[in-house]
């Protein structure tokens, strides 16, 4: 059986996309996903054998962003993702369109409220069960199940998608 800390290497990523989802910040999202790590080392004993290492860990990072905005209540603006430059994408006209889609869908998550934003991305990105969702977030399952809907649905509307056209959500939550 891995350690929290071996798990916790190969769990970087989804946490990580996680915190960006949260506080829009790449540099902010590598300080929360450091903090969390650190916590989570720290609190190794806490964690249960057998239960969800992802909900664990989803939950961490979620109590020190709520922790973070509490104690920045007068913070100035956040970095945006449409500044970012690093993204990786393949080139030439692919790479374009990547690219105006990647800004597309991720201006139109910005203007979801938090609390459908959250449910989205742990539900369709990190692929959490509606019932692990709404413990990492401390929800009933219903909760996550009407937000889910209504950000899907604000999702598709911001995005210009038509529930008449064929294109759909995957369960990763892109666009098929």
């Amino acid at each position: 059986m891995q350690t929290v800390p071996e798990r916790l290497v190969a769990f970087l990523p989804n946490l990580r996309r996680f915190a960006i989802s949260l506080c829009r910040s790449r540099e902010m999202a590598d300080d929360l996903v450091q903090t969390a790590c650190e916590r989570a080392i720290l609190a190794a004993d806490s964690f249960v054998p057998g239960s969800r290492f992802d909900a664990w860990m989803f939950r961490i990072l979620r109590n020190l962003w709520i922790d973070h905005l509490r104690r920045q209540k007068t913070a100035g603006p956040h970095d945006d993702l449409e500044e970012a430059r690093d993204v990786s994408v393949p080139s030439g006209e692919a790479a374009s369109l990547a690219r105006m889609d990647l800004l597309e869908v991720t201006a139109a998550l910005q203007k979801l409220p938090e609390e459908q934003r959250e449910v989205l991305v742990l539900v369709c990105v990190e692929e959490l069960s509606y019932r692990d969702t709404a413990e990492v977030l401390s929800i009933p399952i219903g909760t996550v199940m009407s937000r889910l809907a209504r950000a899907r649905k604000n999702l598709a509307e911001l995005t210009g998608i038509s529930f008449g056209e064929k294109r759909s959500f995957d369960t990763k939550g892109g666009v098929a």
